[in-house]
């Protein structure tokens, strides 16, 4: 169960009437249980569009969805090409076979926007990729392998002894 904010602003707002009907349709259709909820992930999707417009080195994590035709032309070993070029930015991928010669492939992404961007661009150039959607938040992934600041080495496991003492040659 989600926990409640512990503190919330109201806001009251005026619409014109045929998009409010539209919102309380939306509402309803999607199952939740109020206005509120539509509008504020509305807004915490505008504000993750915002951050990456005014911040282009601010780092955003999220998602590209590509779809895309075949490989008659090479086109996974271009894809695969290009994500190798943003290795820092793409953490994992998904790829399933849809009909007709189709694929879908999902990126895990996490970088400064501008990156991000460039990445999108890149694939969006490969031939054969049909669609793509970048889908970003300010919300960040915890960071994969922490370093110790003072010696610059990564945390050993405890109880493990990374000498080479009394190791055989």
């Amino acid at each position: 169960m989600a926990t409640e904010p512990t503190s919330l602003a109201r806001l009251s707002m005026s619409l014109p009437a045929e998009l409010s009907r539209q919102l309380d349709v939306m509402v309803e259709e999607r199952g939740l249980p109020s206005r509120s909820q539509l509008i504020a992930e509305l807004i915490r999707h505008a504000l993750a569009d915002h951050e990456a417009l005014t911040r282009p080195k601010g780092t955003l994590a999220g998602t590209i969805t590509l779809v895309y035709r075949g490989d008659r032309a090479g086109v996974r070993q271009q894809l695969a090409t290009t994500q190798l070029h943003y290795l820092k930015e793409v953490i994992s991928s998904q790829h399933v076979f849809l009909e007709d010669d189709q694929s879908l492939e999902v990126l895990l992404v996490q970088g400064p926007a501008v990156r991000l961007e460039a990445l999108c661009d890149a694939l969006r150039g490969i031939r054969g990729v049909h669609q793509l959607q970048l889908v970003t938040t300010t919300a960040l992934l915890p960071p994969l392998h922490e370093q110790d600041q003072a010696t610059g080495k990564d945390d050993e496991a405890p109880g493990r002894d990374r000498s080479r003492k009394g190791m055989a040659a």
